[in-house]
């Protein structure tokens, strides 16, 4: 029999290394096969390891179990705290300042999208708000507890405040379409708002907003 030369080697190397019995397990299936493993000698001493194994077998599990439990919770907490902040409040994930609201709120109302940017511009109305400590941060904030807090602040611009909270919720919530004038009239209120200061205690309230 002929020796095999260097190229031959390698080429039957190659070939006995692409059979079956060689392929590599993925990762997911290598952690499912250890996790598994590791749970069934857990049982196994817990079943036959005697009283002392047993025992410690048990207690195990039990924590490895408590915290698959604590994982999931933790989780699902998480996506209803998103959730609340994406459905059923003011703001997004995503923390924006009042002017930075206010720059995409005026972009979207020039490219026409006026739903947006009444969104965008009641969005920038509280945050100005809550940058000037008239509002408190709270996640998760509706349109109409916003106006409602903002009113004990600026008592002047209550009904304003409302009216900007109800056209917020038609465009978001009732299908209204948004348009010029309701954007126009919410950007004329944030500019006024913006001037506007707190009433002190005890102080009168004159018509448009002023102190008396």
């Amino acid at each position: 029999m002929s020796p095999i030369d260097r190229e031959e080697a390698a080429r039957r190397a190659v070939q006995e290394l692409l059979k079956p019995g060689y392929e590599k397990e993925s990762l997911f299936d290598e952690l499912y096969r250890r996790v598994t493993q590791f749970m069934g000698d857990l049982v196994d001493a817990a079943t036959g390891g005697g009283t002392a194994g047993g025992m410690i077998a048990s207690v195990v599990i039990v924590l490895i179990l408590l915290g698959v439990i604590m994982l999931i919770s933790w989780q699902l907490r998480r996506t209803v705290r998103r959730r609340r902040l994406v459905v059923g409040g003011l703001f997004g994930e995503r923390a924006m300042s009042a002017a930075e609201h206010r720059q995409v709120a005026e972009r979207l109302a020039a490219e026409g999208h006026w739903t947006e940017a009444i969104q965008e511009r009641l969005r920038a109305i509280a945050r100005d708000l809550e940058e000037r400590a008239l509002v408190d941060g709270m996640p998760g904030r509706t349109a109409d507890e916003l106006a409602a807090e903002a009113a004990v602040a600026l008592p002047g611009f209550a009904a304003e405040l409302a009216a900007a909270a109800r056209s917020f919720d038609d465009v978001t919530y009732g299908g209204v379409p948004g348009t010029r004038d309701a954007y126009e009239t919410m950007s004329r209120l944030d500019e006024r708002l913006r001037q506007a200061r707190p009433i002190p205690v005890g102080a009168g309230v004159a018509p448009g907003g002023g102190v008396s």
